[in-house]
């Protein structure tokens, strides 16, 4: 299979590598340091106490590359609609646009790319983190959850499954996954924003009775939204969760915070905001989600200012 994996980062190079073993591989960042390492000296991944070395393609400019078989969108959502621009002539027709990014609603700028019945969405499990530019730590492996946009069976899907699990992945292929996607929106719209705005690890959420509350609140809007969109969610069930997750993650940062401390933009906007977005549409009132959102950008324009 031809694959375009969009962004270098710790998934795009963990996804991107390992697919490499056996598929045509080439990796689309605009760094050109970076896919210049990848090039020379490929892709590093330190994997249960061992590094595998993988050699994928590696481009800035996606023009030269012919349609794919598979792009694979992994910039920060903030980003997707620039790199897709950029690799535009990668997407054709008979291409599948696939987004593993965390959050919902991404599909709002998938569908500018490529019909609905070609759009992907999904969730995963991996984790990592980059050590130096190619070299990344896969720091955990998970299950990837993947679905047509439309809902639809499609046998591109079992093909991706067959592909994606030679090669090391545990694809998992739903008719539903947007219950899936929002069950992860559950924590990430909880207590993930909640440790950037209060600049605190995930322990201190679950720990704090205040940062719980408004942790619960924030939920309860999730599930009414979810509720209403047809995915069925105990909230009950849902709060237990993230306060498991919560006392599991004990001296532990999310993301959204540590980009709030070091001074970068967020994904808030695909988290708190698709949490908003779909409220507004439907007709529901989330203040706590709106609030949410807005106190993120005011600390991202402080650390900016």
């Amino acid at each position: 299979m031809r694959i375009a994996v969009i962004g270098a980062g710790a998934m795009g190079s963990i996804y991107g590598g390992r697919l490499s073993a056996e598929n045509d591989v080439t990796l689309v960042d605009t760094n050109a340091a970076l896919a210049e390492k990848i090039i020379k000296d490929g892709i590093v991944l330190e994997e249960n106490g061992r590094e595998r070395i993988f050699h994928p393609s590696a481009v800035c400019d996606a023009s030269s590359l012919g349609e794919m078989d598979l792009v694979i969108l992994f910039t920060k959502a903030l980003y997707s609609e620039s790199a897709l621009s950029g690799a535009a002539s990668a997407i054709g027709k008979e291409t599948y646009l696939m987004t593993l990014q965390n959050g919902a609603g991404h599909e709002r700028v998938l569908s500018r790319f490529a019909d609905r019945s070609r759009i992907i969405i999904g969730t995963t499990e991996d984790n990592g983190a980059v050590i130096s530019p190619g070299h990344i730590h896969h720091g955990g492996s998970g299950v990837t959850n993947i679905g047509k946009l439309d809902g639809e069976n499609d046998p591109f899907l079992e093909r991706i499954k067959s592909s994606f699990d030679s090669c090391g992945f545990d694809v998992r292929i739903h008719s539903d996954i947007q219950r899936l996607i929002w069950d992860k929106l559950m924590i990430n719209a909880s207590l993930s924003v909640l440790t950037a705005i209060l600049q605190c690890d995930i322990g201190y959420i679950a720990e704090n009775s205040d940062a719980f509350s408004l942790c619960c609140r924030l939920i309860k809007e999730i599930v009414s939204v979810a509720d209403a969109m047809g995915l069925s969610f105990d909230e009950e069930t849902v709060v237990e969760k993230v306060r498991k997750t919560s006392f599991s993650g004990k001296g532990g940062y999310t993301s959204i915070m540590m980009d709030i401390k070091n001074g970068r933009r967020t994904e808030v906007d695909t988290i708190s905001g698709a949490v908003a977005d779909k409220a507004h549409e439907l007709g529901i009132s989330v203040p706590y989600q709106e609030m949410a959102v807005s106190l993120v950008h005011a600390l991202e324009g402080r650390r900016n200012s």
